[in-house]
């Protein structure tokens, strides 16, 4: 990565000399930052757990406590020698020439994209009985812009996203959002980390909390932030943090026209959360993490959604360079809600996610989680959700990815009687032509069986995407 980073420094900067260690460690923390952003992109799927997400590397992880964090780098910064490409992930690595360029502002670099696309949806309203398929042209702009000071930093990104289809022009959905984040360098090992967003977006048809008879998107507007401090002692690093989300649902409409109100979901999630790792070596360490919630949400009449509750995991982290890595953790979770017909859903915990490389060219992944949410649909409820995923990613040749992932959730329903089960998978091909273009094609499969056989479809969605950079 620093290998890149200073190669991106000569080219892009025209510098005439070679970056300092510090310079290097801004562009790394920004390459972080960058990861961090994205995750929050990725459009709504049918389970409540989604399929390829990506790590958060530190310092990031003090912000998402139960996202997997690579063990910290031992090597003296000043002498160690730079990560190449071919020892990052390859869902993450950039050989260099695939880069994107940028466009230098003073001390800010700005980076424009396009994505056009289309795709083909074979149950675009997600149907048990009647299926019907459609085509549908995508289209998304993206503006980032990040500082490159040597200390602090500002990272935001500006996207938007319209959807049209063919035939059925009541799911045509438009997202906008601005979602950012910074950092402050109190010292070289204390840190001060927050993040926003602010977005207009839309929960597709069949989603998790989708009404089972909606024939059109839910929109919603969004609003959050969070902060937090990372601290670190040598081998030993603590960090803690608070968060807000506000959320506002509009009105969707019905098969027979009626209108869906959603005003149920609306409201405000709080929660405060910590983290400990510390480093055995640089192949093992320990981490437990604790995260308290408290769910202000309206619900439906006579059935309030509010709830309070925690999570704690505590775990071994796995660090063997170019073999396996990531978490192994387990714990507790209790959610306690106000509707006596939800009750408390409370029990043991887990948290499973490595990354095993049997080459510098393929990584599989496996992820086992569970998490406690809910849902308003016609009926509030709360749900117990608990995945087992697996996924591969392939370096073809340096610039082509084939990434594959599947998946199977059990979803349990406290408040109606009803379980499902969701078996998804997504396959992907990512041919990049040079810095400033790339192409990729995708297949996604959802199959969701339920107790109440109005939530129960099977889908497949097939696309192409075009992506042009700068």
């Amino acid at each position: 990565m620093r290998r890149i980073c200073l190669a991106w420094c000569r080219k892009v900067l025209c510098a005439e000399e070679v970056p300092s260690v510090a310079e290097g460690r801004v562009i790394l923390i920004i390459s972080a930052a960058t990861v961090f952003v994205l995750m929050f992109t990725a459009p709504a799927n049918a389970q409540a757990i989604p399929l390829n997400d990506d790590d958060v590397s530190p310092p990031w992880n003090a912000l998402q406590v139960f996202e997997s964090s690579p063990l910290p780098d031992f090597r003296d910064p000043d002498y160690g020698d730079p990560i190449p490409p071919e020892d990052m992930p390859v869902r993450k690595r950039q050989q260099p020439g695939y880069e994107p360029v940028g466009i230098r502002y003073g001390s800010w670099m700005f980076n424009p994209a396009l994505i056009t696309g289309g795709l083909f949806d074979s149950n675009v309203f997600s149907s048990s009985t009647t299926k019907h398929s459609d085509v549908a042209a995508v289209v998304e702009p993206t503006l980032r812009a990040h500082t490159l000071w040597q200390r602090h930093g500002i990272d935001l990104k500006l996207d938007a996203q319209s959807t049209n289809y063919s035939q059925f022009s009541s799911l045509n959905q438009n997202n906008l959002s601005l979602k950012g984040n910074g950092w402050y360098d109190v010292s070289r090992d204390l840190k001060v980390l927050g993040s926003f967003k602010v977005a207009h977006l839309n929960e597709g048809v069949g989603t998790l909390s989708s009404p089972s008879n909606a024939v059109s998107p839910t929109p919603y507007n969004l609003y959050s932030g969070d902060v937090a401090v990372r601290k670190e002692f040598n081998r030993l690093a603590v960090s803690a943090g608070a968060g807000v989300a506000s959320y506002d649902y509009q009105s969707t409409h019905a098969q027979d026209g009626s209108i869906i109100t959603q005003d149920g979901r609306d409201g405000q999630i709080y929660r405060t959360y910590g983290r400990v790792d510390y480093a055995f070596s640089p192949l093992l360490g320990w981490f437990t993490a604790v995260e308290g919630n408290q769910r202000n949400l309206r619900g439906t009449p006579g059935h309030t959604l509010r709830s309070e509750g925690y999570r704690a995991l505590a775990g071994i982290t796995l660090g063997m360079p170019n073999l396996l890595s990531g978490e192994i953790a387990g714990g507790y979770v209790s959610q306690h809600f106000d509707d006596p017909t939800i009750g408390t859903i409370d029990g043991p915990s887990y948290h499973v996610k490595v990354t095993w490389s049997p080459t510098r060219l393929l990584d599989v992944h496996a992820k086992v989680e569970q998490l406690v949410t809910e849902t308003s649909t016609t009926s509030s409820s709360g749900v117990l959700a608990n995945a087992y995923q697996v996924g591969v990613d392939y370096e073809l040749l340096r610039n082509v990815v084939i990434s594959a992932a599947g998946g199977i959730e059990n979803d349990r329903f406290f408040g109606q009687f009803r379980k499902d089960r969701v078996i998804s998978t997504d396959a992907r091909i990512k041919y990049m032509l040079n810095r400033f273009a790339a192409i990729s094609v995708y297949h996604r499969y959802t199959d969701r069986q339920s107790d109440i056989p109005t939530f129960s479809y099977e889908k497949h969605q097939v696309g192409i995407n075009v992506t042009a950079q700068f």
